[in-house]
């Protein structure tokens, strides 16, 4: 029997030349409805079955702290997903991961602080539920994604801390240098609330990280403009989601 995957993310895997739909629906759950409909059909070339989310919604419009990410990742178990491949844009902490880069992270530091981020809202008697999570991502979904960017003639950070913060501004010059003193890696408004999730419901998980910008540590990188973080997004979305293809193809 198949896998199904879910993946969650603007990813671009919706292209018509990538993916044939099958069906949609749009589930209600015990946390409300997810993000956007879920669309499910069969990757271009494989036998591969994938349910796309679009995580901040179709047209973009919700931001990282409103994001429901409990129905998101509880809708994609309903479904009958194995696993979840997530992607995400980031700003870097690191010389070494400069703007384009694609990184596989394996650890996070959370400072989120306003968002359901559990599902253990209540213990059942004799039943206290605290999900070990030292090693967060699952290591056969990155070792696809490593192996994906491989296979493109692309490469990868194998590893790397990723700060989930609350969004949607951006990081303060302060707290990015000391994301960087804490181990910080990578910066994102996302990433660590649906691991968090996906590990509590039994979904291995994985995420794709492309660098967009050095955040605002650096004297010598000075922060972008949001224009000109999409246009690095824009001219590496090809790579990006031909990486994302390749790895849904082979999945772990």
């Amino acid at each position: 029997m198949n896998k199904l995957i879910g993946v969650i993310g603007g990813s671009g895997l919706d292209n018509p030349e990538l993916f044939l739909p099958e069906s949609e629906n749009f589930p209600e759950t015990p946390f409300g409805k997810p993000s956007s409909p879920l669309r499910t059909g069969v990757l271009k070339g494989s036998d591969t079955r994938i349910v796309l989310l679009a995580r901040h919604g179709l047209e973009h419009t919700i931001p990282p702290h409103r994001v429901n990410y409990r129905a998101n990742v509880y809708a994609l178990k309903k479904a009958g997903c194995t696993q979840i491949v997530a992607s995400a844009c980031c700003g870097s902490l690191q010389d070494r991961f400069g703007p384009g880069s694609l990184v596989v992270p394996d650890q996070f530091i959370d400072f989120t602080r306003q968002r359901a981020s559990t599902f253990f809202d209540r213990f059942e008697p004799g039943e206290m539920r605290h999900q070990v999570m030292a090693r967060p991502f699952a290591q056969p979904v990155r070792e696809a994604l490593l192996a994906a960017c491989r296979a493109c003639g692309l490469e990868a950070g194998d590893g790397g801390c990723i700060v989930t913060i609350e969004g949607p501004r951006f990081s303060t010059r302060a707290e990015s240098r000391m994301f960087r003193l804490l181990g910080g890696d990578l910066v994102n408004m996302t990433i660590a609330t649906e691991c968090i999730l996906a590990n509590e419901i039994g979904l291995p998980y994985g995420v794709l990280a492309m660098v967009t910008d050095y955040d605002s540590w650096s004297d010598e990188h000075p922060p972008l403009s949001l224009e000109e973080l999409l246009a690095v997004l824009g001219s590496n979305s090809d790579s990006f989601t031909r990486v994302l293809a390749e790895a849904l193809k082979h999945p772990a």
